[in-house]
């Protein structure tokens, strides 16, 4: 057999058996657009507080329709970068890998690795996404976030790391995924550290995207200025703001440094970047894929902020509403909403309220979260480095509602030296002014909701992984890495064993006088240089630190018969918006001259 596809064919069958039995009755079902929204650490009650808040049904309200279990590979409380990755591949993952399979030495002891694949061949093997399918069927492509782009969500989807803190690594492969809409935070990983950025490699991937014929913005007007082509636009050198906080900037612009109010007024909205990528993604007639973060109210379930998770949820529902809305155009548009974790369990009802919960009215609720005008974040940093009480005590009066007395203070001065500053006024506020209560500053393992509309909809409980699937069987994407047509077959060809010739280094792959730089779509040779259709990815961590490099199966026909190089340099990426008639033609045409070369 050979070796690109060392898995066990015993196991073929079966595993074919399988995918028919769950796959074949939803076949009939199929959409042309998949838009994939992920409220990053949302927790049940986060969304009953936005309910009370709004006063009237959010967005999600109208298709609730399941529940997702979020383990991942080796724990029961899963991360970020493992729950994208299962939502983004239809497999479980080991924390901190990104779009790619677990290490083997930690898994918890009911993980098994996929039938008829042994450990050698699966540990930190790259694994194809849905978002990648999608491209390679003439799809659009985006990616929106409130955090950095190369922030673990939106990566899991695009680019293929065994460390999501490796961020630099992560923004060339998004570079090199020929997205057509790239819309969120983190321009400083496109640009090296002496012009700004963080790059040690010197790279300026701005001007690749410039090269390759982007418009790269950095201001929502110029955002709000363009209706077609393909745009990256980033908005901030990391993050966004806090929702919360951009809004309260916006409307107190003279109270405030005026570079703070000018980053606010550079920031759109969730819901705006939602409907220009949706606007610019749309025009294909063959369709397109779109992934959307609510990022942050990850964090402000880390720091135990309701009015930062208040807020930023209710800003991913305006996103959700603008998404279903062109569902309810479009019909042929599946829409998937689902949290990828629980972060900081939020309850509404704490330790005060032990004896009197049943006396718990919705003014209780709102009234303190209807007084804070900004996140603990924002309200700090107005201050001093190391705000007096009766700083402090000001800030939270002014910006809060809420009147802290000396055992507040406190309070508050004895959690500061284990939580920090900003922990301990949330904590104490929250315990002493509030009904809210929380059971940690990291993720929880509860199920989380799952809200779907549309073609092929998902219902009912399912595992994390099955939100890929579910997305693979309305777009006919086929995720099984031991299938040889597959997707992780055609996409990823593992260089040692399939070319034991090559000089594999840290700047990439070199056969035969033919180069593969690490990260890139780029194959370099005597014709010239040819975009394939997947990066080469390089994963330093696998086969006992040795590092293993993965190129895409396109690359490796070329490499094994350079007489190849015309069909599929000339011809290589489906054009956006191609019919699948004139796909099948291009690839007819294209056979006469690979016969003639075998």
């Amino acid at each position: 057999m050979d070796p690109r596809f060392r898995f066990r064919s015993l196991s073929i069958t079966a595993v074919t058996l399988t995918c028919t039995l769950l796959v074949s009755p939803a076949w009939a079902e199929t959409a042309r657009n998949v838009i994939v929204l992920i409220p990053d650490g949302q927790s049940q009650s986060v969304v009953k507080l936005a309910r009370l808040y709004r006063d009237e049904p959010l967005a999600v309200d109208g298709i609730l329709s399941g529940m997702v279990d979020t383990t991942m590979a080796n724990s029961v409380i899963t991360g970020s970068a493992a729950a994208g990755t299962a939502f983004a591949t239809g497999y479980r993952t080991t924390e901190p890998h990104i779009g790619m399979a677990p290490r083997p030495y930690d898994v918890v002891s009911t993980y098994e690795p996929p039938a008829g694949v042994d450990w050698d061949t699966w540990a930190y093997r790259p694994l194809a996404t849905v978002l990648e399918g999608a491209a390679l069927q003439g799809k659009s492509t985006g990616l929106v976030a409130t955090s950095r782009i190369t922030h673990a969500t939106p990566a899991t989807f695009a680019a293929h790391v065994d460390d999501r803190s490796d961020e630099d690594t992560i923004m060339k492969h998004l570079v090199h995924q020929d997205l057509d809409v790239v819309l969120g935070g983190g321009y400083r990983h496109l640009l090296p550290r002496d012009a700004g950025g963080t790059r040690e490699d010197g790279l300026d991937l701005e001007e690749v995207l410039q090269e390759r014929g982007y418009h790269v913005v950095d201001h929502a007007d110029e955002l709000a200025g363009i209706h077609s082509g393909r745009v990256w636009g980033l908005f901030d050198h990391s993050h966004l703001m806090a929702d919360l906080d951009r809004r309260y900037l916006l409307a107190h612009p003279h109270d405030h440094d005026p570079s703070r109010v000018d980053q606010a007024r550079a920031q759109p909205s969730l819901a705006d970047m939602t409907a220009k990528a949706i606007e610019l993604l749309s025009p294909n007639p063959s369709g397109f894929f779109l992934l959307v973060e609510g990022s942050q109210v990850d964090w402000a379930g880390h720091d135990n902020d309701v009015a930062h998770a208040l807020h930023d949820f209710l800003a991913f529902d305006d996103a959700v509403k603008v998404a279903l809305d062109h569902a309810r155009r479009d019909p042929q548009t599946l829409v998937i909403v689902v949290p990828d974790h629980n972060t900081g369990a939020l309850s509404i009802g704490n330790w005060a309220t032990s004896g009197s919960y049943t006396a718990t009215t919705p003014e209780a609720v709102i009234e303190p979260v209807q007084g804070m005008q900004m996140t603990a974040g924002l309200l700090l940093d107005l201050l001093p480095e190391d705000p007096s009480d009766a700083e402090l005590q000001d800030a939270v009066a002014r910006h809060w509602g809420i009147s802290l007395d000396a055992n507040d203070l406190a309070a508050i001065r004895d959690e500061e030296p284990v939580r920090g500053l900003k922990r301990a006024l949330i904590k104490v506020v929250n315990d002493r002014h509030t009904v809210f209560g929380w059971t940690t500053h990291g993720h929880t393992a509860e199920d989380v909701p799952l809200w779907s509309f549309g073609p092929g909809a998902p219902r009912g409980l399912m595992d994390n992984t099955g939100i890929a699937h579910s997305v693979a069987r309305v777009l006919h994407l086929e995720l099984d890495v031991t299938e040889p047509r597959g997707l992780n077959q055609r996409l990823f060809v593992d260089v040692q064993e399939a070319f034991p010739q090559a000089r594999i280094d840290a700047s990439g792959v070199q056969v035969d006088g033919w180069t593969l730089p690490n990260g890139t779509d780029l194959l370099l040779g005597e014709p010239g240089r040819c975009e394939l259709e997947g990066i080469t990815v390089h994963v330093p961590a696998a086969d006992d630190g040795a590092g293993r490099t993965y190129i895409p199966a396109q690359a490796a026909r070329i490499l094994e018969n350079p007489a190849l190089w015309q069909r599929h340099c000339q011809v290589h990426r489906p054009t956006p918006g191609q019919r699948i008639r004139d796909r099948i033609l291009d690839r007819l045409q294209g056979a006469l001259p690979e016969q003639a070369a075998r």
